[in-house]
């Protein structure tokens, strides 16, 4: 092959786009300081009371981190939102995985901003037990409402039990209060043990259903229909209509074997579809009548009261555990006593009295 032929060819090396002139050492470590530096939890306050959802979101983050550094950051940032917070209202939403929650959410949330609501949605998410991160994404899965300007959607891995982020969710929710949503969501991850930590702080509980799962009358546990404020037959759409009213029918009557509520609030059945968004604006007509008669007859201000009083008390519990297995002499003795447990020496009642004893005289 000649050189012309050569010069050609389509491998023939010809010269580049130029690159811009590189960063310098100093520009770089400028870049890597402003990464690391923190804002103070005067400037977070500041930041959520100012409605920004950068600032809100970093707090959030510190609020559920299970550093002891951290702890007393977002204690002061709670403390500083609290005398802004309490003046929304506040919503739980369970259900089976597969009854179309998110979906229902989405439309829900979208129906609210369309109000001139701003809502907030805390959703609690299953964690992968292998790589303990969120499994199922709900910024993914409400594409709508994460782009609407008076939306905010936090999903928070529920971790290695199903009340998870429980206690960090009643958090949570004093700052997003603070930063001005009056309508706050909160998911739960299915049905279980979240199910009863979500209604201790919530004001209004809804249960969601979808046709022929088969348990009409039984309900998902007797428990959560006991809790729930109203029943909503999800997939209300198509082929399922008629499934959906024989379905509200049966629940109605189901609904009549449990005891009155001490809120003086009769439980509802709908239907609705998170697809065409039929019986949406029905849902919201039913809460808001439970809104109005539980404040008429101040109930509201009550199961609050008595919420805030028991979450005092699950803080106690949970700072009383943590304390006890991070105490480092106390991690050796229950090595210790496990061991004389599994050979018989010691039974377990005798065991935990003893670490017990050994904590309370430090």
């Amino acid at each position: 092959m000649n050189q012309k032929q050569n010069t050609k060819s389509a491998l023939h090396e010809k010269e580049g786009i130029p690159q811009p002139e590189t960063f310098s050492a100093s520009s770089l470590e400028k870049i890597s300081q402003s990464r690391k530096v923190q804002p103070s939890a005067a400037e977070l306050i500041s930041g959520i009371l100012a409605h920004d959802k950068v600032a809100l979101s970093r707090a959030i983050t510190l609020v559920e981190s299970t550093s002891v550094t951290h702890l007393a950051k977002a204690n002061e940032i709670i403390n500083g939102c609290l005398p802004y917070a309490n003046k929304s209202v506040r919503i739980g939403i369970t259900g089976v995985p597969g009854v179309g929650k998110s979906t229902f959410i989405e439309a829900f949330g979208k129906y609210l901003t369309s109000l001139g609501k701003k809502v907030a949605v805390l959703t609690i998410d299953p964690s992968s037990t292998i790589s303990h991160g969120s499994i199922l994404g709900d910024k993914t899965r409400m594409e709508e409402l994460v782009k609407d300007e008076n939306a905010y959607i936090r999903p928070s891995a529920s971790g290695e039990t199903l009340g998870g982020v429980a206690r960090k969710t009643r958090e949570t929710i004093i700052l997003c209060e603070a930063a001005g949503f009056d309508t706050i969501i909160i998911e739960t991850v299915g049905v279980g043990q979240s199910e009863t930590a979500v209604h201790s702080m919530v004001d209004f509980f809804l249960l969601l259903k979808i046709s022929g799962a088969g348990d009409e009358l039984q309900g998902i546990k007797r428990g959560i229909m006991e809790m729930a404020d109203a029943i909503v037959i999800n997939k209300a759409d198509g082929d399922n209509i008629n499934k959906a009213k024989l379905a509200k029918t049966e629940f109605n009557r189901a609904l009549h074997l449990f005891p009155a509520k001490k809120s003086g609030w009769i439980p509802t059945v709908a239907t609705c579809s998170s697809i065409t968004k039929d019986g949406i604006d029905s849902v919201w007509e039913t809460i808001s009548n439970y809104f109005e008669l539980v404040k008429a007859n101040h109930y509201f201000e009550e199961k609050r009261k008595e919420q805030n009083q028991y979450w005092m008390m699950e803080t106690i519990n949970e700072q009383l555990k943590n304390n006890f297995y991070n105490h480092p002499e106390i991690a050796k003795l229950i090595t210790s006593s496990q061991q004389a447990v599994l050979a018989n020496e010691l039974s377990p009642f005798a065991a935990a009295q003893k670490l017990l004893e050994f904590y309370f005289k430090k």
